[in-house]
């Protein structure tokens, strides 16, 4: 059974590889999925390539060298780019070519960023490959300007394209932000899984920095910004309410958006959680109200807008 399992997982990811070419060379990446969503992204593209570094670093390789190309440069409200950000979707149908869509590529993504560097720092990490490190510096930094800058006292998201996404990370559907009471948040969003990307990545930038890009500066710095994110974070997203939990983000008027979500796993896996509250955090997760015996609800049951099979309302 395990034996099937893993040969349909290497099936499938083979089926998702693009082959490009970048600068010269020809490289390979994980699409985000078929068959409507074979293409280039950010945040699937990363995670993808970040858990099949076990099978091997090609794919990851490829990935951080193609949203390296296509890093933000500049300032563009139409496709919500912004210098050193990393993108969201790259499409070439009609629309994005006539300029009815902006998905030529489109940067509506607060996380990509962060999971590029996560990615970077996690390559490495396998491969010790420090000519690859110091050959992207320059992105890397770019990266660590972005999600500094642009940002209030967390890195949050608010489109200004007419054509632009509401909802700026993984729960990127219209209503997948959403209050226990159903209530819509306002813009800007700061969720709490970014903070979580943010802390992670400039811990992992740190090492890179005390390591290949030779910059132990560099590394204080980042590790000192970690720590006040560190205490800043859990003193404003937490929730002492229904057994202590993490809000799922801020507002833009800075209110705690106070749904129960799946949100909080991505989390533990950041590191951002103390070690007294993650117990509480996987009893949340674990709980009867969040786990469906067959996986993880994106929405807690107890919420007012939970729908079995809402995009991220409820379902696994």
């Amino acid at each position: 059974m395990l034996e099937r399992t893993v040969r349909k997982s290497r099936d499938d990811i083979a089926a998702l590889r693009l082959d490009l070419e970048v600068k010269g060379q020809r490289i390979l990446l994980p699409g985000a999925g078929l068959p409507w969503f074979l293409t280039v992204f950010g945040r699937d593209t990363l995670i993808t390539a970040y858990q099949t570094l076990v099978a091997g670093p090609s794919l990851a390789h490829g990935a951080l060298l193609a949203l390296a190309r296509l890093q933000g440069t500049r300032c563009d409200d139409f496709s919500d780019e912004e210098p050193g950000k990393i993108l969201h979707e790259v499409r070439s149908g009609e629309l994005t070519r006539t300029g009815v869509k902006p998905y030529g590529p489109y940067y509506g993504s607060a996380d990509a960023t962060q999971l590029w560097l996560i990615l970077l720092s996690e390559y490495w990490r396998w491969t010790r490959n420090d000519d690859l490190v110091r050959e992207l510096r320059g992105n890397a930094l770019a990266a660590l300007d972005w999600v500094d800058h642009f940002g209030d006292r967390y890195v949050e998201y608010g489109t200004r394209s007419p054509e632009g996404l509401g909802n700026q990370c993984w729960r990127d559907s219209p209503d997948g932000v959403c209050f226990a009471d159903g209530r819509i948040p306002v813009l800007p969003i700061a969720t709490c899984e970014l903070q979580g990307y943010t802390y992670d990545a400039k811990l992992r930038l740190a090492e890179l920095a005390d390591g290949p890009l030779a910059d132990p500066a560099l590394a204080e710095r980042l590790r000192a910004e970690a720590a006040e994110l560190y205490e800043r974070f859990n003193r404003d997203f937490w929730i002492p309410e229904r057994g202590g939990y993490y809000a799922v983000g801020l507002d833009g008027d800075k209110n705690q958006i106070d749904a129960k979500t799946s949100n909080m796993g991505h989390l533990l896996w950041s590191g951002i959680v103390p070690a007294e509250r993650a117990g509480r955090v996987v009893a949340q997760l674990m709980s009867d109200d969040m786990f469906s015996g067959w996986g993880i609800r994106t929405l807690s049951r107890a919420e007012r807008l939970y729908n079995a099979l809402g995009y991220h309302l409820g379902t696994v």
